[in-house]
């Protein structure tokens, strides 16, 4: 049932996820002091995602607690994490705030698709859960306010993860503790650019009045560090260093292009005789 002074709710093994949406909203939830002190913690640092999906050479909890300690030890201030299990190794393995999800299908939404991935995750040990924040429909019914207020009910922190500027300024209105710009490029309202969406960054970044994390295609420092002064709070990185199959594909495709271009031949080099020199 919820506190109404703490604007939490006491959750038993009957609750259901609908237990947690009031049917009337007269006031909303508070946004978890945990997740705005963890936030704000984690302002201008490196947020480093850590992910191996089924099928891929470093799949499993035992190996991405291994690569969150790697990426902690070169200084990330926080790690993005995928699956019950994974944020479960992960939290077992780092002190740093963990930010969960839940990546289920490859289809419309598929990052912590319900209330009930969220709740997972966060009972595996995420400070915040990451949720995808577009306007497309999500499979368990509940709008995105409803979602949030749910969550904010159980005590558990939102990243919304959003694609347009649209979508993260309706996150923020919703209750978001913070918007990331994951989502940008991969859904149909988002032309995908060719490296990170530098001008969704800086949009957000002006008008959201909660952090905005900038998240998305970024591959060198010099991107990480151009997100920031354009107003990120902070910066998510992930295949640019945790997915090496993905980093050798890049070298390997760059060097088949340079094996097809023809080699200038090598100019004789010219010899320059002094004046004391002999010719002969």
């Amino acid at each position: 049932m919820p506190d109404t002074a703490s604007g939490t709710t006491t959750v038993t093994a009957a609750t259901t996820e609908r237990d947690l949406v009031p049917p009337t909203r007269t006031s909303r939830a508070p946004r978890p002091a945990r997740a705005a002190a963890v936030l704000r913690g984690l302002a201008g640092s490196l947020i480093v995602s850590c992910q191996a999906l089924p099928g891929e050479p470093l799949h499993g909890p035992d190996i991405m607690a291994r690569m969150a300690r790697a990426a902690v030890a070169g200084g990330a201030a926080a790690v993005r994490i995928n699956g019950p299990e994974d944020v479960a190794a992960v939290r077992r393995a780092v002190t740093v705030p963990l930010i969960g999800l839940w990546k289920d299908g490859d289809e419309g939404v598929y990052i912590t698709p319900t209330l009930g991935h969220a709740r997972r995750v966060a009972e595996a040990g995420a400070d915040l859960v990451a949720i995808d924040a577009t306007g497309r429909p999500r499979r368990d019914g509940l709008n995105l306010p409803d979602t949030i207020e749910a969550l904010h009910r159980l005590g558990i922190g939102v990243l919304a993860d959003v694609s347009t500027h649209e979508e993260g300024l309706a996150a923020a209105a919703a209750g978001a503790d913070a918007v990331a710009t994951t989502l940008s490029g991969y859904t149909p309202d988002s032309a995908p650019p060719d490296g990170p969406d530098f001008t969704l960054v800086a949009s957000l970044g002006a008008a959201l009045d909660v952090p905005l994390i900038a998240e998305g295609r970024i591959a060198t420092p010099a991107e990480a560090a151009r997100a920031l002064t354009l107003g990120a709070h902070a910066v998510v990185v992930g295949g640019a260093i945790t997915r090496p199959t993905a980093i050798t594909e890049r070298f390997a495709a760059a060097l088949d292009s340079a094996s097809t271009v023809p080699t200038p031949p090598v100019p004789s080099p010219v010899i320059r005789r002094t004046a004391e020199e002999p010719t002969a």
